[in-house]
């Protein structure tokens, strides 16, 4: 694991750890200047610019029971590392976000993100592109979320309209981005719903991306094709005892005891990191 931001990792998923005080701890630590922002009941960390063109963004909370190592802590590790180069660049800005993980028969709107969202809107800060972090901890394998055309597939309006224009530019600065770094594991997916979904129902896109092994990736690029997988894939309450075996294993670990410190690839954090910067510059 590398020394600086994750010396603070292992406190981090502790069971019982107060993690909104630890990531101020890490934040203060390397002099990151942050503020914390409290909306209906979610308490939520800025840092970076007030006026920008991108906002990363991961949540910081986790699943009771769960170390939530990969669900979420690695992207919010991964984040103020990106924060921690970008120091020095203008225009960005990254959210940690409280009330991401849902109870079962919970929707997008119950999300912390979905009141974040419309204060942001009504604020006039909706603006530019956000690009949401989620799982990036285990795997070499990019993948570029398509869950938010799973949702809107069947609805229509002007706002509707909008928010697929908006999800094909975010999705082509994603692929643009893994592009000009060169990578060449990248896959198009629909994955286990993120903030994603309550920026989408609050009217601001956001783009998730997370990562899997290249063997899971692979074989989820195969499973795709087979009728009722991606909602799945998207929602625990659509699972299928006839599909449920093909999500990949590293999705299945999530909100588990399983979401183990052991099951991460530090080797590829570097990966996500320098995604996540060159995301900030043009």
């Amino acid at each position: 694991m590398p020394r600086f931001p994750y010396h603070r990792f292992k406190e981090f998923i502790a069971p019982g750890a107060d993690r909104l005080k630890i990531l101020h701890l890490i934040l203060d630590e390397l002099d990151l200047a942050c503020t914390t922002v409290d909306i209906a009941g979610s308490s939520h960390v800025f840092l970076g610019a007030a006026e920008v063109r991108v906002t990363l963004v991961a949540h910081y909370d986790r699943v009771s029971g769960s170390p939530g190592a990969n669900d979420n802590s690695a992207a919010v590790f991964h984040l103020i590392e990106a924060a921690m180069q970008l120091r020095e660049t203008n225009g960005w800005r990254i959210i940690f976000t409280d009330g991401e993980e849902l109870s079962l028969g919970m929707g997008a709107r119950d999300q912390g993100a979905y009141g974040l969202a419309k204060a942001l809107r009504d604020a006039g800060r909706g603006d530019g592109q956000f690009f949401i972090f989620d799982a990036c901890g285990s795997g070499d394998t990019l993948i570029i979320s398509t869950t938010a055309d799973h949702v809107i597939k069947n609805e229509e309006g002007f706002q509707i309209a909008r928010l697929r224009r908006e999800t094909r530019s975010l999705r082509h600065r994603a692929l643009e981005t893994a592009r000009n770094l060169m990578m060449d594991k990248v896959l198009l997916a629909p994955v286990p719903f993120s903030d994603d979904l309550g920026f989408l129902r609050a009217g601001i896109t956001a783009q998730t991306i997370t990562v899997l092994p290249s063997k899971e990736a692979a074989s989820l690029a195969v499973n795709l094709h087979k009728q009722g997988f991606a909602d799945s894939l998207i929602k625990r309450e659509a699972q299928s005892p006839r599909l449920k075996h093909l999500i990949p294993a590293t999705w299945k670990s999530l909100n588990s005891p399983r979401d183990l410190p052991e099951r991460l690839t530090p080797q590829h954090f570097r990966m996500v990191v320098d995604f996540a910067c060159a995301l900030c510059k043009d």
